[in-house]
């Protein structure tokens, strides 16, 4: 399943566009806040497709049936990029266990690169939800060995790919190796990858945006 929520008409839309718009870019904690906004609004959805059950709690004045999640989900995050959409992720799951890997463009002549992890810290994935986040969906090839890195901790039951822009390229490439019972969450596909590996029109360098300038 792939879920691309600027084809819905939602408050996510005005958060798209300040990250996209060159004269709002310059707020770096603008930037970081409205990654975290999609991030919540992604992990709201997700929580949808989980396992509920059945407890029952205590208010002051009565007994109350509700149903809750049964499990908490792992969240994984491509460095450093990814920092802000985890953070509004994990505001929604704040029990989740979290996962960091560092995947970064090594490049080599020509604009050629190769993707690099140089970093993986985990908890068991074995049996659980794994949802994996990167705001820059571009070639794929950073989610694709990001997932498999993890793999190195279990294999997880169910996976939540979350980025805020991605290209035609890329979902073809995460769909083509990851597992089928992969669900995608979008906010936009745009049009394509220039000769950089960049996304067109796509929003920038994120990790740069957010964070500052990288030499």
């Amino acid at each position: 399943m792939i879920t691309e929520f600027c084809k819905i008409n939602s408050i996510f839309n005005s958060f798209m566009r300040e990250l996209r718009d060159i004269s709002v870019q310059g707020d770096s904690m603008r930037f970081r806040r409205n990654l975290e906004r999609l991030g919540e609004i992604m992990a709201y959805e997700i929580s949808k497709t989980l396992d509920y059950e059945i407890k029952e709690i205590q208010t002051p004045l009565d007994s109350k049936v509700v149903s809750v999640p049964s499990e908490e989900p792992v969240i994984a995050t491509v460095l450093r990029a990814g920092l802000p959409m985890h953070q509004g992720i994990l505001n929604y799951f704040d029990k989740a266990e979290n996962c960091f890997i560092s995947a970064y463009r090594k490049h080599g002549d020509q604009s050629e690169f190769e993707v690099e992890i140089e970093y993986l810290s985990s908890p068991n994935l074995k049996g659980k939800t794994l949802i994996l986040c990167d705001p820059m969906l571009a070639t794929g090839s950073s989610m694709v060995l990001a997932y498999k890195a993890a793999l190195e901790k279990g294999t997880p039951k169910k996976t939540h790919v979350v980025c805020a822009v991605a290209s035609p390229e890329g979902i073809e490439e995460v769909v083509n190796n990851l597992p089928e019972n992969t669900d995608y969450w979008v906010g936009e596909i745009d049009s394509h990858l220039d000769e950089k590996s960049y996304i067109i029109p796509g929003l920038g360098d994120a990790g740069d945006l957010a964070f500052g300038t990288k030499i």
